[in-house]
């Protein structure tokens, strides 16, 4: 006999939650950093921006740098992470995993930071078709943690607060969930580690997505 779902939507984040690049993302913005010549963040705090809007991970990432010049950064990191990322893909299972929630009847959502056009491009293939049931961006909504985002996917969707799931790799992610309402769980393989999640009521940490698999096959 099926198990009830407990979730009848599950969001996820994108990079590092299901798309390994994480590491690329931050050396990126450490590359496009030193291309405008302002102080390169460590790896720690290239990592921290990730999932946040476009304009916010630029205030963090070069607080020194001035806003005129952000379109600039901007630019540069777009170039050195279009140069590499036919270097990255999913982590292994996400795909395996994404395709066994669709079967138990979940509708499955994406809330990341990226641009429409960047997640577009993720998104292209057949090996996705028909795989989430919406999405949104950071460009046109607002950015996490701002709760619009989940709003907007759960009205899209027809679901309640109490019915959905955010899943992500940063506290972005997780404060995200806690605005709007939902429940969450972090995942530690990805910006962001296990340490950070403290304080924030997750249902759980996953530290693989087969360990992510397994919760969501038992309890979601």
């Amino acid at each position: 006999m099926t198990r009830p779902r407990q979730f009848d939507l599950i969001v996820f984040d994108w990079d590092g939650t299901l798309y390994d690049s994480t590491a690329l993302i931050a050396r990126c913005i450490q590359a496009a950093c030193a291309d405008v010549g302002v102080a390169v963040p460590s790896v720690r705090d290239a990592s921290y921006v990730i999932g946040m809007g476009m304009s916010e991970a630029l205030q963090h990432a070069a607080p020194a740098l001035p806003r005129e010049r952000y379109a600039e950064l901007a630019q540069r990191y777009r170039h050195h992470y279009r140069c590499r990322q036919q270097d990255i893909s999913f982590f292994d299972g996400a795909l395996a995993l994404l395709h066994a929630l669709r079967s138990r009847g979940h509708l499955l959502a994406v809330a990341t930071g990226k641009s429409r056009a960047g997640l577009n491009e993720a998104l292209h293939g057949s090996v996705l078709h028909g795989v989430f049931d919406a999405t949104r961006t950071a460009d046109e909504t607002a950015p996490k943690p701002d709760p619009r985002m989940l709003h907007e996917l759960m009205t899209e969707l027809g679901v309640a607060p109490d019915r959905t799931l955010m899943i992500g790799d940063t506290t972005h992610d997780l404060q995200l969930a806690a605005n709007a309402g939902t429940a969450s769980i972090g995942v530690s393989y990805g910006a962001h580690d296990q340490a950070s999640f403290e304080g924030y009521a997750t249902r759980h940490v996953a530290h693989s997505v087969t360990e992510l698999g397994d919760w969501l096959t038992t309890r979601g």
